[in-house]
């Protein structure tokens, strides 16, 4: 993040507008939209220019700036449209204190302006560092369509009954779990709809029914976050991380996707990797438990899909024989990720009628499987951790009859930024699972599939017997 997200209360504080270009015309308008009086700088004023200088709260004043002009402002933007002169205000601004934005010159400014979302006293800023305009212009626009007309009517309405709700619900728990029933509720639906009268029956209602409103105690939701890029998450899941209060997340899951959960929640690593584990399951089982008893709201979150070798199972199965409800929430699994992310189908007319998952190791260690009726040529066969045991993988598939020179693929990091892919033969993928020796999640595809793999993306053609 290369700025700090911030929000300025400029109500009855000064603003300086040097310039009278359209651009520094639009901040005399946000200035003003915020509550503040405006002072603008210009030497000549165009037609629009005169309709805004006549806006109460504004004030034009001919020339430049002199010192103590600075000194009694907030903050000052400088738009002149000519670039010499926009530096040498900012640097007058700058040394009288004032923060100080300059249109287009990112360098110059101490805060930057974003694109701006707004629905009455609802504002949401997008930038991208001074890295693109026209991108978050892009991402404006997406917001803009689907953000309901009346937000700032509900923003309006929840400001009313923040001190009342405070007073009646004194547990943070059960006012979070009330605001959510008021806002996502038929309250705000008619709030939304313009229909007053008819919110304010469903808000009587709902706070009369105080005893409903506490947080529902006793549930885990055993979440899947996909194979690691965020934008795989599912619309359910990044629900419920918006809701949490507790996240437990495991080795798989990266920043950018706990950065989708609720700021206030408490994140609890809870990761395991082959050979070093830093809580036993059933430390983990027993720490999910506490925590629905508590009241809190519990995601369980796994990379891929909790069902799928994730041990989603295991752990629901312990919830249950203890009275706690979990409430499994699919995510897009490794395999599926994986082989979409590098172009491989996992099933195809011409190649493979049937797809196989299989773990890499079992309880003991050692990969589990029915190697004899997974060696045919029809099939794919996607193994999940499986690095450590290539070796046994490639010979164990070789010995039930499977051809040395079966295509294999091996995507570590799938999704993610530092995807790679490793193309090759059954013969090889002892050799090419040791260019992945660094770490990190790998999965490794055996079938005739792994051939149509996009080889644009194989980090180093020159390096895969198969190119």
């Amino acid at each position: 993040m290369s700025y700090f997200p911030a929000f300025f209360d400029l109500k009855g504080k000064a603003a300086i507008v040097l310039g009278a270009t359209p651009v520094a015309l639009e901040r005399v308008r946000l200035a003003l939209a915020a509550g503040a009086t405006v002072r603008l700088f210009a030497n000549e004023l165009s037609p629009e220019a005169r309709l805004v200088v006549a806006s109460p709260g504004v004030a034009w004043l001919p020339g430049d700036p002199a010192r103590d002009d600075f000194e009694r402002a907030a903050l000052a933007f400088v738009a002149t449209g000519d670039c010499r002169r926009d530096r040498a205000l900012a640097t007058a601004a700058r040394e009288a204190g004032v923060p100080v934005n300059v249109v287009d010159q990112p360098e110059r400014s101490d805060f930057i302006m974003p694109a701006i979302v707004r629905r009455g006293d609802v504002a949401i800023g997008i930038s991208t560092g001074g890295a693109s305009p026209a991108l978050a212009r892009l991402i404006r626009e997406k917001i803009e369509r689907v953000l309901p007309a009346r937000l700032g009517d509900l923003a309006r309405f929840a400001a009313k009954l923040r001190d009342r709700i405070k007073a009646l619900f004194p547990k943070p728990a059960e006012r979070r779990d009330l605001w959510q029933r008021l806002i996502e509720g038929p309250c705000g639906e008619a709030v939304l709809a313009g229909r007053p009268a008819e919110a304010q029956r469903h808000l009587l209602a709902l706070l009369n029914r105080r005893a409903e409103t506490r947080a529902e105690a006793g549930v885990v939701h055993i979440v899947g976050a996909g194979p690691g890029d965020p934008d795989l998450l599912t619309l359910r899941a990044l629900q419920l991380l918006q809701q949490a209060d507790v996240v437990f997340y495991d080795e798989l899951i990266g920043p950018e996707i706990l950065d989708s959960a609720r700021r206030e929640a408490e994140r609890v690593y809870v990761g395991k990797q082959k050979g070093r584990h830093s809580h036993e399951q059933v430390e983990i089982n027993g720490a999910l438990l506490a925590a629905a008893r508590a009241g809190k709201r519990v995601v369980r979150l796994k990379g891929g899909d909790p069902f799928i070798f994730g041990r989603g199972g295991e752990e629901a199965e312990f919830l249950a024989q203890h009275g706690v409800e979990a409430i499994v929430v699919p995510g897009i699994t490794a395999a599926l990720g994986c082989a979409a992310a590098v172009g491989i189908p996992l099933t195809h007319r011409d190649h493979a009628n049937s797809v196989t998952f299989v773990s890499g190791h079992g309880r003991d260690g050692a990969p589990l499987a029915d190697w004899d009726g997974l060696a045919r040529k029809d099939r794919t066969i996607v193994v999940y951790m499986g690095l450590s045991a290539a070796a046994a993988v490639s010979s164990r598939l070789v010995a039930a009859g499977l051809s040395p020179a079966t295509p294999v693929a091996i995507v570590a990091r799938g999704t993610r930024r530092d995807q790679r892919l490793s193309l090759g033969t059954l013969r090889e993928l002892p050799d090419l699972a040791q260019r992945h020796a660094d770490g990190g999640p790998a999965l490794i595809i055996v079938g005739e599939v792994a051939a149509l793999a996009n080889r644009n993306l194989v980090e180093n053609p020159s390096l895969e017997a198969a190119a």
